[in-house]
Protein backbone atom coordinates (compact mmCIF):
# COMPACT_ATOMS: atom_id res chain seq x y z
CA UNK A 1 0.00 0.00 0.00
CA UNK A 2 1.17 3.52 -0.77
CA UNK A 3 1.88 5.00 2.70
CA UNK A 4 0.31 8.30 1.63
CA UNK A 5 -3.08 6.58 1.36
CA UNK A 6 -2.99 6.09 5.12
CA UNK A 7 -3.34 9.88 5.44
CA UNK A 8 -6.54 10.20 3.43
CA UNK A 9 -8.79 10.70 6.47
CA UNK A 10 -6.29 12.47 8.75
CA UNK A 11 -7.70 15.55 10.43
CA UNK A 12 -5.39 18.60 10.11
CA UNK A 13 -5.48 19.40 13.80
CA UNK A 14 -3.61 18.27 16.93
CA UNK A 15 -5.09 15.05 18.27
CA UNK A 16 -4.86 16.26 21.87
CA UNK A 17 -6.91 19.41 21.30
CA UNK A 18 -9.94 17.49 20.02
CA UNK A 19 -10.50 16.07 23.51
CA UNK A 20 -14.12 16.40 24.73
CA UNK A 21 -12.79 17.79 28.02
CA UNK A 22 -11.52 20.97 26.33
CA UNK A 23 -12.77 23.88 28.45
CA UNK A 24 -14.71 26.85 27.16
CA UNK A 25 -12.61 29.98 26.52
CA UNK A 26 -12.43 32.59 29.24
CA UNK A 27 -13.47 36.21 28.53
CA UNK A 28 -11.00 38.77 27.21
CA UNK A 29 -9.75 41.65 29.31
CA UNK A 30 -11.77 44.83 28.78
CA UNK A 31 -10.58 47.91 30.66
CA UNK A 32 -7.67 48.21 33.04
CA UNK A 33 -6.38 45.71 35.61
CA UNK A 34 -3.96 46.09 38.51
CA UNK A 35 -2.01 43.22 40.09
CA UNK A 36 1.15 42.23 41.90
CA UNK A 37 2.29 39.82 39.17
CA UNK A 38 1.31 39.74 35.52
CA UNK A 39 2.06 36.54 33.58
CA UNK A 40 2.03 36.77 29.78
CA UNK A 41 1.13 33.47 28.12
CA UNK A 42 -1.11 30.62 29.27
CA UNK A 43 1.00 27.71 28.13
CA UNK A 44 2.96 25.58 30.57
CA UNK A 45 5.51 28.31 31.27
CA UNK A 46 2.92 30.91 32.23
CA UNK A 47 0.56 28.55 34.06
CA UNK A 48 3.30 27.05 36.24
CA UNK A 49 4.54 30.57 37.03
CA UNK A 50 1.09 31.75 38.10
CA UNK A 51 0.35 28.63 40.16
CA UNK A 52 3.73 28.57 41.91
CA UNK A 53 3.48 32.30 42.62
CA UNK A 54 0.22 31.69 44.49
CA UNK A 55 1.71 28.71 46.31
CA UNK A 56 4.66 30.83 47.46
CA UNK A 57 2.36 33.65 48.57
CA UNK A 58 -1.41 33.00 48.53
CA UNK A 59 -2.04 36.73 49.05
CA UNK A 60 -0.21 37.70 45.87
CA UNK A 61 -2.57 39.09 43.25
CA UNK A 62 -1.81 37.30 39.95
CA UNK A 63 -3.19 37.95 36.47
CA UNK A 64 -2.53 35.89 33.30
CA UNK A 65 -3.18 37.17 29.77
CA UNK A 66 -3.23 34.79 26.82
CA UNK A 67 -3.42 35.77 23.14
CA UNK A 68 -5.69 32.87 22.17
CA UNK A 69 -6.72 30.03 24.49
CA UNK A 70 -4.93 28.10 27.21
CA UNK A 71 -2.63 25.44 25.78
CA UNK A 72 -3.51 26.10 22.14
CA UNK A 73 0.13 26.22 20.92
CA UNK A 74 3.12 24.04 21.86
CA UNK A 75 1.65 23.10 25.24
CA UNK A 76 -1.34 21.46 23.59
CA UNK A 77 0.20 19.82 20.54
CA UNK A 78 3.49 18.26 21.69
CA UNK A 79 4.27 14.56 22.00
CA UNK A 80 3.49 14.35 25.70
CA UNK A 81 7.02 13.38 26.83
CA UNK A 82 7.60 14.95 30.26
CA UNK A 83 11.34 14.60 30.94
CA UNK A 84 13.37 15.24 34.06
CA UNK A 85 16.28 16.57 32.01
CA UNK A 86 16.73 20.35 32.14
CA UNK A 87 19.56 20.29 29.58
CA UNK A 88 18.01 18.48 26.60
CA UNK A 89 19.72 15.25 27.59
CA UNK A 90 22.94 14.22 29.30
CA UNK A 91 25.23 14.72 26.31
CA UNK A 92 24.14 18.31 25.73
CA UNK A 93 24.42 19.14 29.41
CA UNK A 94 27.85 17.54 29.82
CA UNK A 95 29.14 19.44 26.80
CA UNK A 96 28.08 22.78 28.32
CA UNK A 97 28.04 22.52 32.13
CA UNK A 98 30.02 19.40 33.07
CA UNK A 99 30.72 20.58 36.61
CA UNK A 100 27.07 21.37 37.26
CA UNK A 101 25.55 18.22 35.83
CA UNK A 102 25.15 16.37 39.16
CA UNK A 103 23.25 19.38 40.51
CA UNK A 104 21.24 19.84 37.30
CA UNK A 105 20.27 16.17 37.29
CA UNK A 106 19.22 16.36 40.97
CA UNK A 107 17.13 19.48 40.32
CA UNK A 108 15.60 17.93 37.21
CA UNK A 109 14.59 14.76 39.04
CA UNK A 110 13.07 16.82 41.87
CA UNK A 111 11.20 18.92 39.29
CA UNK A 112 9.65 15.84 37.66
CA UNK A 113 8.67 14.52 41.09
CA UNK A 114 7.04 17.88 41.84
CA UNK A 115 5.05 17.74 38.58
CA UNK A 116 3.80 14.27 39.47
CA UNK A 117 2.84 15.50 42.94
CA UNK A 118 1.02 18.53 41.54
CA UNK A 119 -0.93 16.37 39.10
CA UNK A 120 -2.09 14.22 42.01
CA UNK A 121 -2.69 17.13 44.43
CA UNK A 122 -4.83 19.09 41.98
CA UNK A 123 -6.61 16.06 40.54
CA UNK A 124 -5.41 16.71 36.99
CA UNK A 125 -6.62 13.89 34.74
CA UNK A 126 -3.84 13.91 32.13
CA UNK A 127 -2.94 10.19 31.79
CA UNK A 128 0.33 10.72 33.69
CA UNK A 129 2.41 7.51 33.39
CA UNK A 130 5.96 7.25 34.76
CA UNK A 131 6.97 4.66 32.15
CA UNK A 132 10.31 6.13 31.06
CA UNK A 133 11.79 6.42 27.59
CA UNK A 134 13.85 4.12 25.39
CA UNK A 135 16.43 5.58 23.02
CA UNK A 136 16.72 3.00 20.27
CA UNK A 137 19.62 2.30 17.92
CA UNK A 138 18.69 1.64 14.31
CA UNK A 139 22.27 1.65 12.96
CA UNK A 140 25.28 -0.30 14.32
CA UNK A 141 27.32 2.83 15.11
CA UNK A 142 24.54 4.06 17.40
CA UNK A 143 25.08 1.12 19.75
CA UNK A 144 28.41 2.62 20.81
CA UNK A 145 26.66 5.93 21.51
CA UNK A 146 24.11 4.17 23.71
CA UNK A 147 26.83 2.39 25.67
CA UNK A 148 28.61 5.70 26.24
CA UNK A 149 25.33 7.30 27.33
CA UNK A 150 24.72 4.46 29.78
CA UNK A 151 28.18 5.01 31.31
CA UNK A 152 27.56 8.75 31.60
CA UNK A 153 24.21 8.12 33.26
CA UNK A 154 25.74 5.67 35.74
CA UNK A 155 28.37 8.22 36.76
CA UNK A 156 25.60 10.73 37.49
CA UNK A 157 23.42 8.23 39.35
CA UNK A 158 20.73 8.11 36.65
CA UNK A 159 19.00 4.73 36.43
CA UNK A 160 19.15 3.28 32.92
CA UNK A 161 19.07 -0.20 31.43
CA UNK A 162 21.02 -1.09 28.30
CA UNK A 163 19.01 -3.41 26.04
CA UNK A 164 20.32 -5.65 23.28
CA UNK A 165 18.42 -6.33 20.07
CA UNK A 166 16.21 -9.07 21.50
CA UNK A 167 15.54 -7.19 24.74
CA UNK A 168 14.46 -3.98 23.05
CA UNK A 169 12.27 -5.89 20.59
CA UNK A 170 10.67 -7.68 23.54
CA UNK A 171 9.55 -4.25 24.75
CA UNK A 172 8.50 -2.79 21.38
CA UNK A 173 8.92 -4.90 18.28
CA UNK A 174 10.42 -3.40 15.15
CA UNK A 175 12.79 -5.09 12.71
CA UNK A 176 14.77 -1.82 12.61
CA UNK A 177 15.71 -1.88 16.30
CA UNK A 178 19.27 -3.03 17.09
CA UNK A 179 19.40 -2.06 20.76
CA UNK A 180 18.14 0.48 23.26
CA UNK A 181 18.77 2.45 26.42
CA UNK A 182 15.82 2.62 28.81
CA UNK A 183 15.66 5.54 31.22
CA UNK A 184 13.10 4.05 33.55
CA UNK A 185 12.29 6.96 35.88
CA UNK A 186 13.41 10.10 34.10
CA UNK A 187 10.50 10.49 31.68
CA UNK A 188 6.72 10.35 32.08
CA UNK A 189 4.07 10.11 29.39
CA UNK A 190 1.01 12.34 29.63
CA UNK A 191 -1.83 14.00 27.71
CA UNK A 192 -0.31 17.44 27.15
CA UNK A 193 -3.48 19.44 26.54
CA UNK A 194 -5.18 18.01 29.60
CA UNK A 195 -2.16 18.99 31.67
CA UNK A 196 -2.49 22.59 30.45
CA UNK A 197 -6.23 22.64 31.09
CA UNK A 198 -5.72 21.12 34.53
CA UNK A 199 -3.15 23.77 35.40
CA UNK A 200 -5.60 26.44 34.23
CA UNK A 201 -8.25 25.07 36.59
CA UNK A 202 -5.75 24.89 39.47
CA UNK A 203 -4.77 28.52 38.85
CA UNK A 204 -8.40 29.67 38.84
CA UNK A 205 -9.11 27.76 42.04
CA UNK A 206 -6.08 29.47 43.65
CA UNK A 207 -7.51 32.90 42.77
CA UNK A 208 -5.53 33.68 39.61
CA UNK A 209 -7.45 35.83 37.12
CA UNK A 210 -6.97 34.55 33.54
CA UNK A 211 -7.95 36.52 30.47
CA UNK A 212 -7.92 34.60 27.18
CA UNK A 213 -8.09 36.09 23.68
CA UNK A 214 -6.06 38.96 25.12
CA UNK A 215 -2.73 39.44 23.33
CA UNK A 216 -0.13 41.57 25.06
CA UNK A 217 0.95 44.11 22.46
CA UNK A 218 3.54 46.19 24.34
CA UNK A 219 5.35 46.41 27.66
CA UNK A 220 6.71 49.59 29.27
CA UNK A 221 8.05 50.68 32.62
CA UNK A 222 5.47 52.41 34.77
CA UNK A 223 6.76 53.99 37.97
CA UNK A 224 7.98 51.15 40.18
CA UNK A 225 6.24 48.55 38.01
CA UNK A 226 5.28 47.88 34.42
CA UNK A 227 2.32 48.45 32.12
CA UNK A 228 1.25 46.01 29.43
CA UNK A 229 -1.13 47.10 26.71
CA UNK A 230 -3.79 44.77 25.29
CA UNK A 231 -6.37 45.42 22.55
CA UNK A 232 -9.10 46.56 24.96
CA UNK A 233 -7.19 47.69 28.01
CA UNK A 234 -4.00 47.67 30.03
CA UNK A 235 -2.55 45.75 32.95
CA UNK A 236 -0.51 47.60 35.57
CA UNK A 237 1.68 45.25 37.57
CA UNK A 238 4.49 45.42 40.09
CA UNK A 239 6.25 42.56 38.32
CA UNK A 240 5.80 40.60 35.08
CA UNK A 241 6.87 37.14 33.88
CA UNK A 242 6.99 36.38 30.17
CA UNK A 243 6.12 32.85 29.05
CA UNK A 244 5.75 33.66 25.35
CA UNK A 245 8.51 31.26 24.23
CA UNK A 246 8.49 31.00 20.40
CA UNK A 247 6.39 34.14 19.91
CA UNK A 248 8.19 37.51 19.65
CA UNK A 249 9.23 38.58 23.13
CA UNK A 250 7.95 41.85 24.58
CA UNK A 251 11.61 42.39 25.51
CA UNK A 252 13.08 42.99 22.06
CA UNK A 253 16.67 42.13 22.95
CA UNK A 254 15.58 38.54 23.66
CA UNK A 255 14.34 37.95 20.11
CA UNK A 256 17.70 37.14 18.43
CA UNK A 257 18.18 34.20 20.79
CA UNK A 258 15.14 32.25 19.52
CA UNK A 259 14.10 30.98 16.09
CA UNK A 260 10.91 29.05 15.25
CA UNK A 261 11.59 25.55 13.95
CA UNK A 262 8.55 23.59 12.85
CA UNK A 263 7.93 20.05 14.05
CA UNK A 264 5.26 17.67 12.73
CA UNK A 265 3.43 14.62 14.06
CA UNK A 266 0.84 12.00 13.17
CA UNK A 267 -1.45 9.81 15.25
CA UNK A 268 -2.91 6.53 14.07
CA UNK A 269 -6.40 5.30 14.58
CA UNK A 270 -6.71 3.15 17.76
CA UNK A 271 -4.95 -0.19 17.33
CA UNK A 272 -6.93 -3.42 17.45
CA UNK A 273 -5.96 -6.16 19.90
CA UNK A 274 -4.08 -8.04 17.17
CA UNK A 275 -2.27 -4.93 15.96
CA UNK A 276 -1.20 -4.03 19.48
CA UNK A 277 -0.03 -7.59 20.12
CA UNK A 278 2.14 -7.41 16.98
CA UNK A 279 4.18 -4.54 18.43
CA UNK A 280 4.00 -5.43 22.13
CA UNK A 281 4.54 -2.14 23.98
CA UNK A 282 3.02 -3.46 27.21
CA UNK A 283 5.12 -1.11 29.34
CA UNK A 284 3.99 1.96 27.37
CA UNK A 285 7.37 3.72 27.27
CA UNK A 286 8.09 6.67 25.05
CA UNK A 287 10.66 5.95 22.33
CA UNK A 288 13.03 7.95 20.17
CA UNK A 289 15.57 6.77 17.66
CA UNK A 290 19.19 7.86 17.91
CA UNK A 291 19.76 9.63 14.59
CA UNK A 292 20.47 13.35 14.35
CA UNK A 293 17.17 13.70 12.52
CA UNK A 294 15.21 11.55 14.91
CA UNK A 295 11.65 10.30 15.34
CA UNK A 296 9.84 10.28 18.67
CA UNK A 297 6.89 7.96 19.22
CA UNK A 298 4.62 6.78 22.00
CA UNK A 299 1.31 5.07 22.59
CA UNK A 300 -1.69 6.97 23.88
CA UNK A 301 -4.21 5.93 26.52
CA UNK A 302 -6.65 4.89 23.79
CA UNK A 303 -3.98 2.80 21.98
CA UNK A 304 -3.04 5.14 19.14
CA UNK A 305 0.60 5.55 18.13
CA UNK A 306 1.84 9.12 17.99
CA UNK A 307 4.71 9.39 15.49
CA UNK A 308 6.58 12.66 15.07
CA UNK A 309 9.85 14.47 14.53
CA UNK A 310 12.56 13.97 11.89
CA UNK A 311 11.63 16.76 9.48
CA UNK A 312 12.38 19.95 11.44
CA UNK A 313 11.69 22.92 9.16
CA UNK A 314 12.86 26.52 9.50
CA UNK A 315 10.87 29.33 7.91
CA UNK A 316 12.87 32.21 6.42
CA UNK A 317 12.60 35.43 8.39
CA UNK A 318 12.27 33.93 11.88
CA UNK A 319 8.51 34.43 11.73
CA UNK A 320 5.83 32.26 13.30
CA UNK A 321 3.45 31.59 10.41
CA UNK A 322 0.17 29.70 10.75
CA UNK A 323 0.44 28.39 7.18
CA UNK A 324 3.55 26.44 8.25
CA UNK A 325 1.47 24.33 10.67
CA UNK A 326 0.43 22.06 7.79
CA UNK A 327 3.00 20.35 5.54
CA UNK A 328 1.67 17.40 3.53
CA UNK A 329 5.11 16.52 2.14
CA UNK A 330 6.35 15.97 5.68
CA UNK A 331 3.29 13.94 6.61
CA UNK A 332 3.91 11.63 3.65
CA UNK A 333 7.56 11.24 4.67
CA UNK A 334 6.57 10.46 8.27
CA UNK A 335 4.05 7.88 7.06
CA UNK A 336 6.74 6.12 4.97
CA UNK A 337 9.08 6.05 7.94
CA UNK A 338 6.33 4.74 10.22
CA UNK A 339 5.59 1.72 8.04
CA UNK A 340 9.31 1.07 7.56
CA UNK A 341 9.62 0.89 11.35
CA UNK A 342 6.41 -1.08 11.91
CA UNK A 343 5.73 -3.10 8.71
CA UNK A 344 3.41 -5.37 10.71
CA UNK A 345 0.98 -2.43 10.96
CA UNK A 346 0.44 -2.10 7.20
CA UNK A 347 -3.12 -0.94 6.60
CA UNK A 348 -3.34 1.21 9.73
CA UNK A 349 -4.63 4.67 8.95
CA UNK A 350 -3.73 8.01 10.51
CA UNK A 351 -6.46 9.99 12.24
CA UNK A 352 -4.64 13.32 12.80
CA UNK A 353 -1.72 15.20 11.25
CA UNK A 354 -0.41 18.51 12.58
CA UNK A 355 2.60 20.72 13.14
CA UNK A 356 3.74 23.86 14.87
CA UNK A 357 6.67 25.99 15.92
CA UNK A 358 9.21 25.10 18.62
CA UNK A 359 11.17 27.85 20.40
CA UNK A 360 14.69 26.83 19.43
CA UNK A 361 17.87 28.35 20.82
CA UNK A 362 21.46 27.60 19.94
CA UNK A 363 22.24 25.64 23.09
CA UNK A 364 19.06 23.50 22.89
CA UNK A 365 18.01 24.22 26.48
CA UNK A 366 16.23 27.10 28.17
CA UNK A 367 17.79 30.45 29.01
CA UNK A 368 16.63 33.05 31.49
CA UNK A 369 16.97 36.73 32.31
CA UNK A 370 15.44 39.96 33.57
CA UNK A 371 14.65 43.37 32.10
CA UNK A 372 13.23 46.73 33.17
CA UNK A 373 15.40 46.90 36.27
CA UNK A 374 14.52 43.41 37.46
CA UNK A 375 10.77 43.98 37.26
CA UNK A 376 10.37 41.62 34.27
CA UNK A 377 11.65 38.05 34.00
CA UNK A 378 11.64 35.72 31.02
CA UNK A 379 12.39 32.08 30.16
CA UNK A 380 12.58 30.74 26.61
CA UNK A 381 14.44 28.40 24.27
CA UNK A 382 13.21 25.03 25.56
CA UNK A 383 13.71 23.54 22.07
CA UNK A 384 11.04 20.89 22.27
CA UNK A 385 11.79 19.70 25.79
CA UNK A 386 9.59 22.09 27.76
CA UNK A 387 6.82 19.85 29.06
CA UNK A 388 8.81 19.24 32.23
CA UNK A 389 11.45 21.97 32.17
CA UNK A 390 8.94 24.84 32.04
CA UNK A 391 8.06 24.23 35.69
CA UNK A 392 11.73 24.65 36.59
CA UNK A 393 11.81 27.79 34.41
CA UNK A 394 8.83 29.16 36.31
CA UNK A 395 10.70 28.70 39.60
CA UNK A 396 13.70 30.51 38.11
CA UNK A 397 11.60 33.46 36.95
CA UNK A 398 9.99 33.82 40.36
CA UNK A 399 13.41 33.67 42.05
CA UNK A 400 14.73 36.36 39.71
CA UNK A 401 11.73 38.62 40.27
CA UNK A 402 12.15 38.25 44.03
CA UNK A 403 15.85 39.15 43.74
CA UNK A 404 16.72 35.97 45.61
CA UNK A 405 19.95 34.01 45.44
CA UNK A 406 18.87 30.40 45.28
CA UNK A 407 20.40 27.14 44.14
CA UNK A 408 18.68 27.78 40.84
CA UNK A 409 19.83 31.35 40.24
CA UNK A 410 23.43 30.44 41.12
CA UNK A 411 23.64 27.94 38.26
CA UNK A 412 25.88 28.84 35.32
CA UNK A 413 23.06 27.53 33.13
CA UNK A 414 20.79 30.24 34.54
CA UNK A 415 23.40 33.01 34.58
CA UNK A 416 24.57 32.48 30.98
CA UNK A 417 22.97 32.99 27.59
CA UNK A 418 23.19 30.98 24.36
CA UNK A 419 24.76 32.48 21.28
CA UNK A 420 22.24 34.57 19.33
CA UNK A 421 21.27 33.61 15.81
CA UNK A 422 22.60 35.84 13.01
CA UNK A 423 20.27 38.04 10.95
CA UNK A 424 18.83 36.88 7.65
CA UNK A 425 19.85 35.61 5.18
CA UNK A 426 22.68 34.14 7.27
CA UNK A 427 20.34 32.35 9.71
CA UNK A 428 18.41 30.69 6.87
CA UNK A 429 21.59 29.65 5.06
CA UNK A 430 23.28 28.38 8.22
CA UNK A 431 20.29 26.35 9.35
CA UNK A 432 19.90 24.90 5.85
CA UNK A 433 23.54 23.83 5.68
CA UNK A 434 23.25 22.35 9.14
CA UNK A 435 20.19 20.27 8.24
CA UNK A 436 21.96 18.98 5.13
CA UNK A 437 25.05 18.13 7.19
CA UNK A 438 23.03 16.31 9.83
CA UNK A 439 21.34 14.25 7.13
CA UNK A 440 24.75 13.36 5.68
CA UNK A 441 26.01 12.35 9.13
CA UNK A 442 23.03 10.04 9.58
CA UNK A 443 23.82 8.41 6.22
CA UNK A 444 27.54 8.21 6.91
CA UNK A 445 27.87 6.29 10.15
CA UNK A 446 27.33 9.37 12.32
CA UNK A 447 30.51 11.08 11.12
CA UNK A 448 30.19 14.85 11.47
CA UNK A 449 31.58 16.97 8.64
CA UNK A 450 33.72 20.08 8.94
CA UNK A 451 30.67 22.35 9.25
CA UNK A 452 29.21 20.41 12.19
CA UNK A 453 32.59 20.17 13.91
CA UNK A 454 32.97 23.95 13.57
CA UNK A 455 29.55 24.47 15.16
CA UNK A 456 30.55 22.14 17.99
CA UNK A 457 33.65 24.20 18.66
CA UNK A 458 31.77 27.50 18.94
CA UNK A 459 29.06 26.03 21.14
CA UNK A 460 26.07 25.84 18.78
CA UNK A 461 23.88 22.94 19.76
CA UNK A 462 22.89 21.35 16.48
CA UNK A 463 23.31 17.77 17.62
CA UNK A 464 19.73 16.44 17.46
Amino acid sequence: MDPARSLADAQPTPFWLEDPGRPQPLPALVGDEHCDLLVVGAGYSGLWTALLAKERDPQRDVVVVEAKETGWAASGRNGGFCAASLTHGLANGLARWPQEMPELERLGAANLDAIEAAVERHGIDCDFERTGEIDVATEPYQLDDLREAAEQAARLGVETTLLDRDEVRAEVDSPTFAGGLWNRRGVAMLHPARLAWGLRRACLEAGVRIYERTPATSLDSNGSGVAVRTPYGRVYARRAALGTNVFPSLVRRVRPFVVPVYDYALTTEPLTDDQLASVGWKNRQGLADSANQFHYFRITADRRILWGGYDAVYSYGKRVRAEMDQRPATYAKLARHFFHTFPQLEGVRFSHAWGGAIDTCSRFSAFFGTAHGGRVAYAAGYTGLGVGATRFGAEVMLDLLAGERTERTELAMVRSKPLPFPPEPFAWAGIGITRWSLDRADRNGGRRNLWLRALDRVGLGFDS
